[in-house]
């Protein structure tokens, strides 16, 4: 966790409601649901990495992308995005198929055991995230639920940091 609560704690000193002292307990409620995330994920009949699932999604939002439009909306280079969609191939959660229109371009997407997957990994986070949920009075749920809204809003406004690394994963 961000915040350890002891000698060398790095909470923002000043007013607790100053941007960066929420940024600190944002960081660690994320870290928490990522673990929740994750765990959740871990107890599907197939485990697949969080690399792997996020592919998956991708896929399911937008099916038939190509082997580029993958490698695009997962910021990854083309190789790592071919040895990705390899697996998930082997695995029996995706297919490649000719597009009808260029024979050179490979459509992608999921199989019946990729979406089956997808929903089971779902299903599990959604009863790990109520069971923390369930722990909250309905106030705090209501209070939440409004933060994450407006959270939502103000991320969508603001522009992205600009990229500095200068590279991408090839």
């Amino acid at each position: 966790m961000t915040r350890l609560g002891g000698v060398g704690d790095d909470r923002a000193s000043g007013p607790g409601d100053a941007p960066e002292a929420r940024a600190l307990e944002m960081a660690d409620a994320v870290e928490g649901l990522a673990d929740l995330w994750s765990a959740a994920a871990q107890q599907a009949s197939l485990r697949l990495s969080p690399h792997q699932l996020r592919g998956l999604r991708i896929l399911k939002a937008q099916p038939e992308l190509n082997l580029t439009g993958l490698a695009d909306r997962m910021d990854i280079g083309l190789p790592t995005a071919s040895r990705l969609c390899d697996r998930l191939e082997a695995a029996g959660l995706l297919e490649r198929s000719p597009h009808p229109d260029n024979r050179r371009e490979v459509r992608l997407s999921l199989t019946a055991h990729g979406r089956h997957v997808l929903a089971e990994v779902a299903s599990h986070r959604t009863r790990a995230l109520a069971a923390v949920l369930a722990g909250m009075e309905t106030g705090e749920r209501a209070a939440l639920g409004r933060g994450l809204r407006a959270f939502l809003e103000a991320h969508e406004r603001t522009p992205p940091p600009p990229d500095r690394s200068g590279t991408r994963e090839r």
